[in-house]
């Protein structure tokens, strides 16, 4: 067995016996995502490395990934729009863009100067989601790039900030809850003018006069398989697939504990207005 083998199966080994995410390299933008809308208001930094998308009166912008992924890993590296971001709404998220789609979110609330910003999160499977969860991020995300990923297999999601897992949606289809297995989904990424809503439920407007906005990204590099059901659901030995990453460890619960407690402002399952049955898969974490 050549060395570059013996290398790579001690790093399976060793991903297996600490369940830690691997490190990824940085490629340029172009290599795995293109701009989708309002190229005019994009920038390309760095020879590729960086790209900004901005938001101001006329519009804001997006871009996804050139494939569409099944189970895998999927990051990246974002510094979000600083100072007065009241009313924006920065988007990285997943999603089939089918009729009854799967998606996978992370948003991103902007705030009044001073105050801190909302991460929210989402699952939705089969065109259903309703399964929203906030929390305060326990940094300033304006000051520097941090990494937002999803780990998504077929028994789980897991949303990371850095290298602390945020949340984690199990596989519940024994209880009769969808799970998005079945849908491979695009990468995307947009700023947006989201006033009616994102801001102290829409109270907070959008300032234009602090504009443009600028929500600024790198590591664009994606672990995950490309393809659809037939290529990506069989077993293929891929790292996300090792017993390791099948379900939380308890060194993963300890952490999410800390961020329930201490930065959890959200959480649909006790939401009693708008669920006054608990839903079916809360406690099954």
């Amino acid at each position: 067995m050549g060395a570059l083998k013996v290398i790579a199966l001690l790093l399976l080994v060793e991903l297996a016996l600490s369940a830690r995410l691997p490190p990824k390299s940085d490629v340029s933008f172009s290599e795995n995502y293109y701009v989708r809308w309002a190229n005019d208001h994009t920038r390309v930094l760095n020879g590729g490395s960086e790209m900004q998308l901005v938001l101001d009166k006329a519009s804001g912008a997006g871009f996804g990934s050139r494939s569409k992924y099944l189970f895998g890993h999927i990051s990246m590296k974002i510094k979000l729009v600083p100072k007065d971001s009241a009313g924006t709404v920065t988007a990285f998220y997943m999603s089939s863009e089918t009729d009854k789609h799967d998606e996978i979110d992370f948003e991103f609330l902007g705030n009044v100067s001073g105050q801190p910003y909302i991460v929210q999160t989402n699952v939705f499977a089969n065109g259903v989601g309703n399964r929203e969860q906030r929390h305060y991020l326990w940094f300033d995300p304006t000051q520097d790039f941090h990494s937002y990923s999803v780990l998504w297999n077929k028994q789980q999601i897991i949303f990371y900030v850095d290298d602390v897992p945020l949340r984690v949606h199990k596989n519940n289809e024994a209880i009769g809850i969808p799970f998005p297995k079945s849908q491979p989904m695009g990468v995307y990424s947009s700023l947006w003018n989201g006033d009616d809503w994102a801001t102290r439920g829409g109270l907070e407007k959008i300032n234009w006069d602090h504009a443009p906005f600028v929500a600024a990204y790198k590591g664009f590099s994606v672990d995950a398989c490309a393809g659809g059901v037939e290529s990506c659901s069989a077993p293929k030995g891929n790292w996300w697939e090792q017993e390791a990453f099948q379900s939380t460890d308890e060194e993963t619960k300890s952490k999410l504990k800390w961020v329930k407690d201490n930065y959890m402002i959200y959480d649909y399952c006790t939401d009693s207005k708008r669920f006054p049955t608990t839903p079916a898969d809360c406690g099954q974490f």
